[in-house]
């Protein structure tokens, strides 16, 4: 039997999570992390910020009679997460603030408290699937019933896999796990479907079964980035010219941080072809603009990389890179420079490469690792 904290959001990943655990036999304790509170109604509707996450996490535990805990990180989510994503955009990069929220806080505090008080495991409800070995032995799935097993085993490693629904699969914004954090944490639900999952749920009566999918931006609610970002950085809007490569002045933006790269609509600019978002200058203030053929890059670099083993690779391989959370990966070339930063070649030129947005990199489905995109602009050419 081991001790597992379980992460609970309130839905029906979290809860089932925390379910399959206790079944199996082990000693399991809920706590929700409050990340974000304020007075605006619209945190009402959040499924990750509200009243009701914890109300539905602390049913599911009566439930199953297991202890709750809410535990305050405002500040640290304040600091990794909400702050980051205002900066990200100030500086002309476009955020993904679950990846920063799993990395910075979930797998970080978190997993640092949970392992203070004494608790063997940190469990989710991420859809992917780890894998473990001893020297000499073949992978074999992380799950609650070869916990045991694990804890009792010297010399091992650990790998990550996509989960079986490709659909759900999260393991985009869980590339940076290395194998201290993998050997501290188990995905349950990584074998099996979303429809799976509430099948078992709704089985087991659990009060969270039939409640909706929460949103993308938790501190968000209404999806609406463009107001959030002037509550809060309003001095960052700052109007300036939308530029082709050339340097032609063909309109004016009301502020880079309300726009990103590969953007079409609302440039508020006529032209003879469709033109998009190429690049944001924050130093210039100019908004680069151009056709979707200039939107396509064979090449980026990452940087602030790692990788699932640990290690460090000393000649360039083949993989598939992911460019951001719903693309697909493409087939690619990684060739290792300095320690944390990558060169990534394309075979296929891929379409709105994303500053700010991760590079996530798999042999098949395997995790190999990830970082942060960053690229070389082309020169924009005198007029």
């Amino acid at each position: 039997m081991a001790r597992i904290l379980v992460a609970m959001s309130g839905g029906v990943d979290s809860s089932l999570t925390a379910a399959l655990l206790k079944e199996a036999g082990h000693d399991v304790t809920g706590v929700t992390m409050h990340l974000w509170e304020g007075d605006d109604e619209r945190l009402l509707e959040s499924q990750c910020c509200s009243l009701e996450m914890t109300s539905g996490a602390r049913r599911v535990c009566a439930q199953l009679g297991i202890p709750y805990y809410v535990w305050n990180y405002q500040r640290e989510f304040r600091r990794h997460v909400i702050d980051y994503f205002i900066n990200e955009y100030v500086a002309g990069a476009t955020p993904n603030p679950c990846l920063a929220c799993n990395r910075d806080l979930k797998f970080r505090y978190l997993l640092e408290r949970a392992q203070a008080l004494g608790f063997d495991y940190l469990a989710t409800g991420h859809y992917v699937r780890t894998e473990w070995r001893a020297a000499g032995s073949d992978w074999q799935p992380v799950t609650p019933a070869t916990l045991a097993a694990q804890l009792a085993a010297r010399d091992i490693a650990f790998r990550m896999r996509r989960s079986v629904e490709l659909r759900k699969d999260q393991s985009y914004v869980l590339y940076m796990l290395q194998q201290d954090e993998l050997a501290r944490v188990i995905f349950p639900l990584g074998g099996f479907s979303k429809a799976e999952v509430r099948a078992m749920a709704a089985e087991r009566k659990l009060a969270t079964a039939h409640k909706p999918e929460s949103m993308d931006i938790c501190f968000i609610p209404d999806n609406d980035y463009h107001r959030f970002m002037r509550e809060q950085r309003p001095e960052a809007l700052r109007p300036g010219p939308i530029v082709d490569r050339r340097g032609r002045v063909l309109g004016q933006h009301q502020g880079l941080p309300l726009y990103t790269v590969g953007q079409r609509k609302g440039l508020g600019i006529a032209a003879a072809a469709p033109l998009y978002v190429l690049e944001l200058d924050p130093v210039r203030n100019l908004l680069i603009v151009g056709t979707r053929d200039e939107l396509e890059r064979a090449t980026l670099l990452a940087e602030g990389c790692s990788f699932v083993s640990g290690g460090w690779p000393t000649n360039a391989f083949r993989c598939q890179a992911q460019i951001r959370a719903h693309a697909q990966a493409a087939p690619a070339t990684a060739e290792p420079l300095e320690p944390g930063r990558l060169l990534l070649r394309f075979d296929t030129p891929q379409r709105a490469v994303t500053p700010g947005q991760a590079i996530v990199l798999y042999d098949d489905d395997v995790v190999l690792g990830g970082g942060r995109i960053t690229v070389e602009q082309p020169a924009m050419v005198a007029a």
